[in-house]
């Protein structure tokens, strides 16, 4: 008995394992009638950072200076203004009497070991829809049933760099960028603020949605 008691402490046993530092952002987009409705949030470390209402969206966490923070504001409030006058213009063209619910999930986890997860999914009314494999950079179909609508979707994603390569660099180099600066782990903090880098993935989601607009007025019989 003493041997295995302590062999397992040789090896841990019974420990807690340190739970990785997060970066997690939700995006929900919401179309009925051809009026979009924004709501999202983003945390660091499970701290509430950013919080998007409608076309507005703001700092939780005091991470920059309000005057930078306002340009950043006002960036994101005109890009889900011209989202939005986007799909009505779709809409009257193509009208669509059912509401549909996009959501993106997006961030990554970085563990005690230096060893990072990133991640990136979309569901489309409550069901998994698709996912960014993020090491090749590629979309992955998840939809269960009909493939024509997710077909569609996947080859309009696939076809942008900024929602490949550029999508791939935000998840490995900047997300992970951000939990490096504020680990522990590390023997040196830097005293740089990552805030625009925050909003940088902010504004790539919204980017990602501007490319997928199809997904919304896709009928299935003209995909």
């Amino acid at each position: 008995l003493l041997r295995l008691l302590l062999i397992c402490g040789a090896l841990g046993c019974g420990a807690e394992q340190a739970a990785p530092l997060t970066f997690t952002m939700l995006q929900r987009t919401r179309i009925s009638k051809g009026n979009p409705v924004f709501w999202g949030n983003a945390s660091l470390d499970g701290r509430l950072s950013h919080l998007l209402e409608g076309l507005n969206v703001t700092q939780v966490l005091p991470l920059e200076p309000s005057d930078v923070w306002a340009r950043w504001q006002q960036d994101v409030g005109t890009y889900l203004y011209y989202f939005g006058q986007l799909v009505k213009l779709f809409s009257q063209e193509r009208p669509v009497n059912y509401t549909r619910s996009l959501d993106c999930r997006l961030g990554c986890r970085l563990f005690p070991n230096g060893t990072a997860h990133s991640f990136y999914e979309v569901t489309l009314n409550g069901m998994a829809f698709l996912s960014f494999h993020v090491p090749n950079a590629t979309w992955e179909r998840r939809w269960p049933g009909r493939d024509t609508l997710a077909a569609f979707a996947e080859k309009q994603l696939m076809t942008y760099t900024e929602t490949t390569r550029d999508l791939q660099h935000f998840l490995n180099t900047t997300c992970v960028g951000i939990l490096r600066t504020q680990s522990t782990w590390t023997e040196k903090q830097s005293s740089r603020s990552h805030t625009p880098l925050v909003m940088g993935l902010i504004l790539g989601t919204f980017a990602l949605l501007g490319m997928a607009v199809g997904i919304f007025l896709c009928t299935g019989q003209s995909c």
